[in-house]
């Protein structure tokens, strides 16, 4: 191959200093804006896409609505069973009602008065029994009747007393745990409900609308792809040359086709450690020249000005070229 042909095979990607002298050395690569693929987390129906391609979204938009068959009963159903068990706590903290108070206190004062009766009556009956006044299973009777009157003063006056004691702690301490637990399910369906809605992640473009209303999409199955149009980058090809002397951060000028007269600042956000487009194993001073290095340059633009897609030119510095490929020393006619 000779130095002119050679030099017609690389300009494609990069403009060597060895091909044109009284130029500094350049790349060209194509803007590309980092995607950010919009999905749901869950299975859903597409209700409706809120964007269409080409649109500027800001973060917090809505880009897509789907839904789901019965998740608005579910969560109706999750917000009854909370207010079921703040209903049961609240009767469990305020303890007895004071008529329910009132009425256990009657019943024990008949309970009292029962027993009190037919303990009389038993006592009485044992001294009639003593005399031969009255029979043996009249007594017995009269004796049944005080045990039991006693035994329900007794339940009555252990009921009372648990009124007004209120209801043991630990079954308060299980009510609030029944209405946390009733909370945190209906938190968990209010959720998926917020899944179904995706807002955008980020400012950006919409680059890809990747279904459309009505259909049925998996989880995790991507609905728009965005672009952060205020991040754009190029990624650039350049000679080994070249490559010694760039450093992370450093500002490369950038014109962009269709921009004519506007020079953007592109900064090196990476730089390859390994050679592209080469063979791997380079011996000749020719072939090292050929060796071609990926740099990423990054663009911030607020303006919306870049766009996906427009070939971008690099020019490096005048010192970068001084310090660049190594002269062609190769016969004209060489092979």
């Amino acid at each position: 191959m000779t130095s002119a042909v050679r030099c017609v095979a690389l300009g494609a990607v990069l403009s060597l200093g060895a091909c044109a002298r009284n130029e500094p050395p350049s790349a060209t690569g194509t803007i590309e804006f980092t995607q950010t693929d919009v999905a749901a987390s869950q299975p859903g129906r597409i209700v409706r896409v809120a964007v269409e391609e080409g649109a500027v979204v800001q973060a917090g938009d809505t880009i897509a609505v789907l839904s789901q068959t019965g998740l608005p009963q579910d969560i109706d159903q999750r917000r009854a069973r909370v207010m079921a068990a703040e209903s049961e706590l609240r009767d469990l903290e305020r303890g007895a009602r004071p008529e329910e108070l009132d009425r256990a206190r009657a019943e024990l004062r008949s309970a009292e008065s029962d027993a009190e009766r037919t303990a009389s009556d038993s006592t009485r009956l044992a001294r009639l029994l003593a005399a031969g006044g009255v029979s043996q299973s009249a007594f017995d009777a009269a004796a049944g009747a005080a045990r039991v009157a006693g035994a329900r003063r007794d339940a009555v006056r252990d009921a009372l007393r648990l009124l007004e004691a209120g209801p043991r702690p630990d079954r308060v301490q299980a009510a609030r745990a029944a209405v946390a637990t009733a909370r945190a399910q209906l938190a968990m369906g209010m959720a998926a409900a917020g899944d179904l809605v995706l807002l955008a992640p980020v400012d950006g473009q919409v680059l890809a609308r990747h279904a459309e209303a009505g259909e049925v999409v998996a989880a995790g199955i991507p609905i728009v792809s965005l672009g952060d149009a205020r991040h754009a980058w190029v990624r650039v090809y350049v000679t080994a040359p070249v490559v010694a002397a760039l450093s992370i951060g450093d500002t490369i000028p950038v014109t962009i086709d269709g921009l004519e007269g506007r020079v953007f600042d592109g900064r090196v956000a990476s730089i390859a450690t390994t050679a592209e487009f080469t063979p791997r194993v380079a011996l000749t001073e020719r072939e090292r020249a050929d060796l071609l290095f990926g740099v990423r340059l990054e663009f911030t633009d607020s303006t919306g000005t870049l766009k996906a897609g427009l070939p971008a030119t690099a020019v490096f510095s005048d010192r970068v070229r001084a310090t660049g490929a190594p002269p062609d020393t190769s016969p004209p006619n060489s092979p």
